[in-house]
């Protein structure tokens, strides 16, 4: 790790330490922005006495990967408080000349706004239209000034989460492997050789549960989310039946 990350990775965790403290002795909820998959998984490896007990963590959804960290809980000081996200839906203004989205080009129209990622949870892209997740504090400067998205003028505004942002199933995939090693699992399901599928493992790309793994070796469990920086997540549902040449026939749901 460069000397930079390390400052990095220290500071990270100072600060994470601090907002658990400041919640303790102040009895109020702390939170820090969104954290990435790696933030994350660094405070799972904090000491419990630098951490604490009472935390939780939330994307605005079930299943987002980008989440807020909160301090507190409403066992230990006495009352509840929601989480300061709110969910917006990016629309075309004219659905007829709007070209189809990709998640890189919301993320690049709110980069281009001088966004802190901090301030950005999950992006959600059906289509001509997006939902992203954001703190409560930077929702009305995205709404009063994102207009553009590539070529397409687009409004953007509150939305209910639970009514409006698509329910997206996984897709499911039957394949076999000769066990439920997580570099089979991962290479079968991205068509990647078994060398490319042990890079990802190194490069700390992979995490499973929401923690990072570099453990290639590591036998995949029914009910394992994994998500593959670069290529997508997925739930493992588990081995069916050996087939009668040895192998295992699996299924995994894939997010598209």
């Amino acid at each position: 790790m460069a000397a930079e990350s390390e400052r990095e990775l220290l500071q990270l965790k100072k600060r994470l330490a601090e907002l658990s403290r400041k919640s303790y002795e102040h009895n109020i909820y702390t939170y820090t922005g969104f954290l990435s998959m790696a933030e994350q998984d660094i405070f799972y490896g904090m000491p419990m006495e630098e951490k604490g007990k009472d935390y939780a963590l939330s994307g605005g959804r079930e299943g987002c990967e980008r989440q807020m960290l909160r301090f507190g809980s409403p066992g230990s000081l006495g009352y509840e408080e929601d989480f300061p996200i709110v969910c917006l839906a990016v629309k075309p203004l004219s659905e007829k000349f709007a070209e189809a989205l990709a998640h890189r080009d919301i993320l690049g129209a709110l980069m281009n706004l001088g966004i802190d990622r901090s301030n950005l949870g999950d992006i959600f892209v059906e289509g001509k239209s997006a939902w992203l997740f954001c703190t409560e504090k930077i929702a009305p400067y995205l709404i009063e000034n994102l207009h553009k998205v590539r070529h397409t003028n687009v409004t953007c505004g509150m939305a209910d989460a639970g009514k409006e942002l698509p329910a997206k199933e996984p897709e499911e995939m039957h394949f076999t492997v000769a066990s439920e090693r997580a570099d089979g699992v991962v290479a079968k399901i991205y068509n990647l050789s078994r060398n490319q599928s042990l890079e990802l493992f190194r490069g700390k790309k992979i995490y499973v549960n929401g923690r990072l793994n570099e453990n290639n070796s590591y036998a995949m469990k029914s009910g394992d989310i994994v998500s593959v920086r670069g290529f997508g997540r997925f739930v493992y549902y588990g081995a069916a039946h050996e087939t009668k040449k040895g192998k295992w026939s699996v299924s995994a749901g894939i997010y598209r």
